[in-house]
Protein backbone atom coordinates (compact mmCIF):
# COMPACT_ATOMS: atom_id res chain seq x y z
CA UNK A 1 0.00 0.00 0.00
CA UNK A 2 1.06 3.64 -0.53
CA UNK A 3 1.18 6.24 2.21
CA UNK A 4 -2.43 7.09 1.33
CA UNK A 5 -3.47 3.48 1.72
CA UNK A 6 -3.86 2.94 -2.02
CA UNK A 7 -2.72 -0.31 -3.59
CA UNK A 8 0.62 -0.05 -5.35
CA UNK A 9 0.37 -0.40 -9.11
CA UNK A 10 2.59 -2.32 -11.52
CA UNK A 11 2.47 -3.19 -15.19
CA UNK A 12 3.67 -6.24 -17.11
CA UNK A 13 4.24 -6.06 -20.85
CA UNK A 14 4.19 -9.55 -22.33
CA UNK A 15 1.88 -12.08 -20.69
CA UNK A 16 3.61 -15.35 -21.50
CA UNK A 17 5.22 -17.78 -19.08
CA UNK A 18 7.72 -15.37 -17.49
CA UNK A 19 5.56 -12.26 -17.69
CA UNK A 20 2.64 -14.18 -16.23
CA UNK A 21 4.80 -15.52 -13.42
CA UNK A 22 6.02 -11.98 -12.65
CA UNK A 23 2.40 -10.80 -12.56
CA UNK A 24 1.39 -13.56 -10.15
CA UNK A 25 4.39 -12.82 -7.92
CA UNK A 26 3.48 -9.12 -7.92
CA UNK A 27 -0.10 -9.89 -6.96
CA UNK A 28 1.10 -12.16 -4.16
CA UNK A 29 3.15 -9.20 -2.88
CA UNK A 30 0.07 -6.99 -2.87
CA UNK A 31 0.36 -5.12 -6.16
CA UNK A 32 -2.41 -4.32 -8.64
CA UNK A 33 -1.13 -5.60 -11.99
CA UNK A 34 -2.11 -4.35 -15.43
CA UNK A 35 -0.98 -6.54 -18.30
CA UNK A 36 -0.63 -6.12 -22.03
CA UNK A 37 0.60 -8.22 -24.92
CA UNK A 38 1.18 -7.81 -28.64
CA UNK A 39 -1.39 -10.62 -28.98
CA UNK A 40 -4.62 -9.38 -27.34
CA UNK A 41 -5.83 -12.97 -26.94
CA UNK A 42 -2.86 -13.76 -24.68
CA UNK A 43 -3.61 -10.77 -22.47
CA UNK A 44 -7.27 -11.75 -22.25
CA UNK A 45 -6.25 -15.29 -21.34
CA UNK A 46 -4.06 -13.91 -18.56
CA UNK A 47 -7.02 -11.89 -17.27
CA UNK A 48 -9.30 -14.93 -17.47
CA UNK A 49 -6.80 -16.96 -15.42
CA UNK A 50 -6.48 -14.21 -12.81
CA UNK A 51 -2.81 -13.72 -13.67
CA UNK A 52 -3.41 -9.97 -14.12
CA UNK A 53 -6.04 -7.64 -12.67
CA UNK A 54 -6.72 -5.64 -15.82
CA UNK A 55 -5.73 -5.42 -19.48
CA UNK A 56 -4.15 -2.38 -21.08
CA UNK A 57 -1.64 0.26 -20.05
CA UNK A 58 -1.34 1.95 -16.67
CA UNK A 59 0.15 5.48 -16.67
CA UNK A 60 0.24 5.32 -12.87
CA UNK A 61 2.35 2.16 -12.71
CA UNK A 62 5.18 2.57 -10.24
CA UNK A 63 7.17 -0.19 -11.95
CA UNK A 64 6.86 -1.91 -15.32
CA UNK A 65 8.30 -5.33 -16.15
CA UNK A 66 9.04 -6.04 -19.81
CA UNK A 67 8.71 -9.73 -20.70
CA UNK A 68 8.98 -9.46 -24.46
CA UNK A 69 11.40 -10.99 -27.01
CA UNK A 70 14.98 -9.77 -26.63
CA UNK A 71 14.83 -7.95 -29.97
CA UNK A 72 11.79 -5.94 -28.80
CA UNK A 73 12.93 -4.91 -25.31
CA UNK A 74 14.64 -1.62 -26.25
CA UNK A 75 11.59 -0.25 -28.07
CA UNK A 76 9.25 -1.48 -25.34
CA UNK A 77 11.46 0.17 -22.70
CA UNK A 78 11.41 3.54 -24.46
CA UNK A 79 7.62 3.36 -24.69
CA UNK A 80 7.16 2.36 -21.04
CA UNK A 81 9.56 5.04 -19.78
CA UNK A 82 7.26 7.77 -21.13
CA UNK A 83 4.95 7.24 -18.16
CA UNK A 84 7.68 8.29 -15.74
CA UNK A 85 7.81 5.08 -13.73
CA UNK A 86 10.69 2.67 -13.22
CA UNK A 87 11.15 0.09 -15.98
CA UNK A 88 12.98 -3.23 -15.90
CA UNK A 89 13.06 -6.31 -18.11
CA UNK A 90 13.58 -10.07 -17.90
CA UNK A 91 15.62 -10.66 -21.06
CA UNK A 92 18.68 -12.90 -21.08
CA UNK A 93 20.95 -10.62 -23.16
CA UNK A 94 21.94 -7.35 -21.51
CA UNK A 95 24.91 -5.54 -23.10
CA UNK A 96 23.18 -4.38 -26.32
CA UNK A 97 20.11 -3.38 -24.31
CA UNK A 98 21.78 -1.19 -21.69
CA UNK A 99 23.75 0.48 -24.49
CA UNK A 100 20.52 1.25 -26.35
CA UNK A 101 18.47 2.37 -23.33
CA UNK A 102 20.41 4.74 -21.09
CA UNK A 103 17.49 6.27 -19.21
CA UNK A 104 18.16 6.64 -15.48
CA UNK A 105 14.91 4.88 -14.60
CA UNK A 106 15.68 1.76 -16.62
CA UNK A 107 17.27 -1.17 -14.77
CA UNK A 108 18.24 -4.22 -16.81
CA UNK A 109 17.24 -7.50 -15.22
CA UNK A 110 17.32 -11.24 -15.83
CA UNK A 111 15.71 -13.88 -13.60
CA UNK A 112 17.66 -17.14 -13.77
CA UNK A 113 14.48 -19.16 -13.82
CA UNK A 114 12.36 -20.86 -16.40
CA UNK A 115 10.33 -23.90 -17.26
CA UNK A 116 9.73 -26.25 -20.14
CA UNK A 117 6.11 -25.05 -19.97
CA UNK A 118 5.00 -22.61 -22.66
CA UNK A 119 2.63 -19.68 -22.31
CA UNK A 120 0.66 -18.05 -19.54
CA UNK A 121 -1.08 -21.30 -18.64
CA UNK A 122 2.26 -22.48 -17.25
CA UNK A 123 2.82 -19.31 -15.18
CA UNK A 124 3.57 -19.77 -11.47
CA UNK A 125 3.79 -17.18 -8.74
CA UNK A 126 6.58 -19.11 -7.02
CA UNK A 127 8.72 -19.53 -10.15
CA UNK A 128 11.37 -17.14 -8.83
CA UNK A 129 11.48 -18.38 -5.25
CA UNK A 130 15.06 -19.27 -4.21
CA UNK A 131 16.42 -18.33 -7.66
CA UNK A 132 19.00 -15.72 -8.67
CA UNK A 133 17.79 -12.52 -10.34
CA UNK A 134 20.55 -10.53 -12.04
CA UNK A 135 20.41 -6.73 -12.25
CA UNK A 136 22.71 -4.84 -14.64
CA UNK A 137 22.62 -1.16 -13.63
CA UNK A 138 24.98 1.32 -15.26
CA UNK A 139 26.65 4.53 -14.12
CA UNK A 140 23.54 6.35 -15.39
CA UNK A 141 21.07 4.34 -13.32
CA UNK A 142 19.08 6.22 -10.67
CA UNK A 143 19.90 4.58 -7.29
CA UNK A 144 16.25 4.92 -6.25
CA UNK A 145 15.14 3.05 -9.38
CA UNK A 146 17.64 0.28 -8.72
CA UNK A 147 16.53 0.08 -5.09
CA UNK A 148 12.88 -0.27 -6.12
CA UNK A 149 13.58 -3.09 -8.57
CA UNK A 150 15.82 -4.77 -6.00
CA UNK A 151 13.14 -4.68 -3.29
CA UNK A 152 10.36 -5.91 -5.58
CA UNK A 153 12.45 -8.79 -6.89
CA UNK A 154 13.42 -9.74 -3.33
CA UNK A 155 9.71 -9.88 -2.48
CA UNK A 156 9.41 -12.65 -5.09
CA UNK A 157 11.80 -14.75 -2.99
CA UNK A 158 14.74 -14.26 -5.38
CA UNK A 159 18.33 -13.45 -4.48
CA UNK A 160 19.64 -10.38 -6.32
CA UNK A 161 23.05 -10.41 -8.03
CA UNK A 162 24.42 -7.21 -9.59
CA UNK A 163 26.68 -7.65 -12.62
CA UNK A 164 28.16 -5.64 -15.45
CA UNK A 165 26.06 -6.26 -18.57
CA UNK A 166 28.90 -7.68 -20.68
CA UNK A 167 30.01 -9.95 -17.85
CA UNK A 168 26.43 -11.16 -17.49
CA UNK A 169 26.20 -12.04 -21.17
CA UNK A 170 29.37 -14.12 -21.09
CA UNK A 171 28.33 -15.97 -17.94
CA UNK A 172 24.81 -16.80 -19.14
CA UNK A 173 26.25 -18.06 -22.42
CA UNK A 174 28.03 -20.66 -20.27
CA UNK A 175 25.24 -21.60 -17.86
CA UNK A 176 22.12 -21.03 -19.97
CA UNK A 177 22.49 -20.39 -23.69
CA UNK A 178 25.03 -23.07 -24.65
CA UNK A 179 23.41 -25.68 -22.36
CA UNK A 180 20.14 -25.13 -24.22
CA UNK A 181 21.83 -25.53 -27.59
CA UNK A 182 23.60 -28.64 -26.30
CA UNK A 183 20.32 -30.14 -25.09
CA UNK A 184 18.70 -29.41 -28.43
CA UNK A 185 21.63 -31.01 -30.28
CA UNK A 186 21.47 -34.16 -28.14
CA UNK A 187 17.73 -34.38 -28.72
CA UNK A 188 18.20 -33.94 -32.48
CA UNK A 189 20.87 -36.67 -32.45
CA UNK A 190 18.56 -39.09 -30.66
CA UNK A 191 15.67 -38.26 -32.98
CA UNK A 192 17.86 -38.89 -36.03
CA UNK A 193 19.03 -42.24 -34.65
CA UNK A 194 15.41 -43.13 -33.88
CA UNK A 195 14.68 -43.06 -37.61
CA UNK A 196 16.87 -46.18 -37.94
CA UNK A 197 16.53 -47.61 -34.44
CA UNK A 198 13.05 -46.97 -33.09
CA UNK A 199 14.04 -48.27 -29.64
CA UNK A 200 16.51 -45.45 -28.94
CA UNK A 201 13.96 -43.08 -27.41
CA UNK A 202 12.54 -45.91 -25.31
CA UNK A 203 16.01 -46.35 -23.84
CA UNK A 204 16.17 -42.71 -22.75
CA UNK A 205 16.37 -42.86 -18.96
CA UNK A 206 16.73 -40.25 -16.23
CA UNK A 207 20.14 -38.92 -17.25
CA UNK A 208 19.15 -38.24 -20.85
CA UNK A 209 15.82 -36.77 -19.78
CA UNK A 210 17.52 -34.47 -17.25
CA UNK A 211 20.05 -33.25 -19.82
CA UNK A 212 17.46 -32.57 -22.53
CA UNK A 213 14.52 -31.27 -20.46
CA UNK A 214 15.15 -27.65 -21.46
CA UNK A 215 14.95 -28.60 -25.15
CA UNK A 216 11.18 -28.85 -24.62
CA UNK A 217 10.95 -25.07 -24.13
CA UNK A 218 9.73 -22.48 -26.64
CA UNK A 219 12.19 -22.42 -29.60
CA UNK A 220 11.13 -18.93 -30.71
CA UNK A 221 12.87 -17.00 -27.95
CA UNK A 222 16.23 -18.62 -28.74
CA UNK A 223 16.43 -17.11 -32.22
CA UNK A 224 16.82 -13.59 -30.78
CA UNK A 225 19.14 -14.78 -28.00
CA UNK A 226 21.53 -16.46 -30.42
CA UNK A 227 21.60 -13.32 -32.56
CA UNK A 228 22.05 -10.76 -29.79
CA UNK A 229 24.56 -12.79 -27.75
CA UNK A 230 26.28 -14.38 -30.74
CA UNK A 231 29.90 -13.61 -29.84
CA UNK A 232 29.67 -14.87 -26.26
CA UNK A 233 27.82 -18.00 -27.37
CA UNK A 234 30.36 -18.74 -30.11
CA UNK A 235 33.21 -18.39 -27.62
CA UNK A 236 31.62 -20.84 -25.19
CA UNK A 237 30.73 -23.26 -28.00
CA UNK A 238 34.39 -23.23 -29.08
CA UNK A 239 35.45 -23.97 -25.49
CA UNK A 240 32.92 -26.81 -25.31
CA UNK A 241 34.11 -28.30 -28.59
CA UNK A 242 37.71 -28.15 -27.35
CA UNK A 243 36.72 -29.92 -24.12
CA UNK A 244 34.79 -32.58 -26.03
CA UNK A 245 37.84 -33.07 -28.25
CA UNK A 246 39.98 -33.69 -25.17
CA UNK A 247 37.39 -36.11 -23.81
CA UNK A 248 37.26 -37.93 -27.14
CA UNK A 249 41.04 -38.30 -27.10
CA UNK A 250 40.97 -39.72 -23.57
CA UNK A 251 38.31 -42.27 -24.52
CA UNK A 252 40.10 -43.17 -27.76
CA UNK A 253 43.39 -43.89 -25.99
CA UNK A 254 41.76 -45.75 -23.12
CA UNK A 255 43.38 -43.48 -20.54
CA UNK A 256 41.29 -44.55 -17.54
CA UNK A 257 43.25 -42.41 -15.08
CA UNK A 258 42.68 -39.20 -17.06
CA UNK A 259 39.03 -40.09 -17.60
CA UNK A 260 38.44 -40.70 -13.91
CA UNK A 261 40.16 -37.42 -13.03
CA UNK A 262 37.94 -35.40 -15.38
CA UNK A 263 34.79 -37.16 -14.21
CA UNK A 264 35.68 -36.56 -10.57
CA UNK A 265 36.38 -32.88 -11.23
CA UNK A 266 32.98 -32.62 -12.91
CA UNK A 267 31.34 -34.44 -10.01
CA UNK A 268 32.89 -32.05 -7.48
CA UNK A 269 31.90 -29.00 -9.53
CA UNK A 270 28.32 -30.28 -9.86
CA UNK A 271 28.05 -30.83 -6.13
CA UNK A 272 29.29 -27.29 -5.47
CA UNK A 273 26.36 -25.72 -7.34
CA UNK A 274 24.30 -23.56 -4.95
CA UNK A 275 21.07 -25.20 -3.87
CA UNK A 276 18.53 -24.97 -1.10
CA UNK A 277 18.94 -28.68 -0.42
CA UNK A 278 21.54 -30.24 1.89
CA UNK A 279 24.80 -31.60 0.49
CA UNK A 280 24.55 -34.76 -1.61
CA UNK A 281 26.00 -36.93 1.15
CA UNK A 282 22.98 -36.02 3.29
CA UNK A 283 20.43 -37.02 0.67
CA UNK A 284 18.96 -40.24 -0.68
CA UNK A 285 16.94 -41.12 -3.76
CA UNK A 286 13.80 -43.23 -3.37
CA UNK A 287 12.48 -44.93 -6.50
CA UNK A 288 8.87 -46.07 -6.41
CA UNK A 289 7.02 -48.05 -9.07
CA UNK A 290 3.68 -46.40 -9.82
CA UNK A 291 0.72 -46.81 -12.15
CA UNK A 292 0.19 -43.94 -14.58
CA UNK A 293 -3.19 -42.82 -13.27
CA UNK A 294 -4.66 -39.80 -11.45
CA UNK A 295 -3.84 -39.60 -7.76
CA UNK A 296 -0.69 -41.75 -7.75
CA UNK A 297 1.76 -38.87 -7.29
CA UNK A 298 -0.49 -37.19 -4.73
CA UNK A 299 -0.79 -40.36 -2.64
CA UNK A 300 2.99 -40.76 -2.39
CA UNK A 301 3.71 -37.11 -1.60
CA UNK A 302 0.84 -37.07 0.92
CA UNK A 303 2.44 -40.02 2.70
CA UNK A 304 5.76 -38.15 2.80
CA UNK A 305 3.98 -35.14 4.31
CA UNK A 306 2.23 -37.32 6.88
CA UNK A 307 5.60 -38.74 7.97
CA UNK A 308 7.25 -35.32 8.03
CA UNK A 309 9.68 -36.20 5.23
CA UNK A 310 10.81 -33.20 3.18
CA UNK A 311 10.94 -33.89 -0.59
CA UNK A 312 13.66 -31.81 -2.27
CA UNK A 313 13.11 -33.01 -5.81
CA UNK A 314 10.67 -35.23 -7.68
CA UNK A 315 10.68 -36.80 -11.13
CA UNK A 316 8.20 -39.05 -12.90
CA UNK A 317 9.81 -41.38 -15.46
CA UNK A 318 7.20 -42.90 -17.74
CA UNK A 319 7.66 -46.26 -19.42
CA UNK A 320 6.99 -46.07 -23.15
CA UNK A 321 4.02 -48.16 -24.26
CA UNK A 322 3.01 -48.99 -20.69
CA UNK A 323 0.81 -47.46 -18.00
CA UNK A 324 3.47 -48.00 -15.39
CA UNK A 325 6.28 -45.66 -14.48
CA UNK A 326 8.77 -44.78 -11.78
CA UNK A 327 8.54 -41.96 -9.28
CA UNK A 328 11.90 -40.66 -8.05
CA UNK A 329 12.02 -38.67 -4.81
CA UNK A 330 15.07 -36.97 -3.28
CA UNK A 331 14.78 -36.81 0.52
CA UNK A 332 16.93 -36.53 3.64
CA UNK A 333 19.06 -39.67 3.90
CA UNK A 334 18.16 -40.20 7.56
CA UNK A 335 14.42 -40.20 6.72
CA UNK A 336 14.56 -42.33 3.58
CA UNK A 337 14.19 -45.69 5.35
CA UNK A 338 11.00 -44.71 7.17
CA UNK A 339 9.35 -43.45 3.98
CA UNK A 340 10.48 -46.51 2.02
CA UNK A 341 9.06 -48.83 4.68
CA UNK A 342 5.72 -47.00 4.63
CA UNK A 343 5.59 -47.21 0.84
CA UNK A 344 6.35 -50.94 0.90
CA UNK A 345 3.48 -51.40 3.35
CA UNK A 346 1.25 -50.18 0.50
CA UNK A 347 2.56 -53.08 -1.64
CA UNK A 348 4.73 -50.79 -3.73
CA UNK A 349 8.10 -51.78 -5.20
CA UNK A 350 10.65 -49.43 -3.64
CA UNK A 351 14.42 -48.99 -3.79
CA UNK A 352 16.66 -46.54 -1.91
CA UNK A 353 19.99 -45.15 -3.12
CA UNK A 354 22.23 -42.73 -1.21
CA UNK A 355 23.49 -39.88 -3.38
CA UNK A 356 26.93 -39.58 -1.79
Amino acid sequence: MTAQGEQRRAAVVGTGLIGGSVALALQAAGWHVTGSDIDPARAERALQLGVINSVGSDPDAEITFLAVPVSSVADAAREALRSGGVVTDVGSVKAPLVAAVQDAKFVGGHPMAGSEAIGVDGARGDLFDATTWVLTPTANTDPAAQALVHSVVRSFGAEVLTLDAAQHDHLVATVSHVPHLTAATLMDLAATQAEEHSAVLRLAAGGFRDMTRIAAGDPGMWLDICTDNREAILGVLDDLLDSLGVMRGIVATGDSEALEQRLRLAQQARRSLPTGAPAAEQLAEIRVSIVDQPGELASVTALATELGVNVYDVEVAHTAGDRRGRLILVVDADRAASLAEALRSQSRVVSVHELA
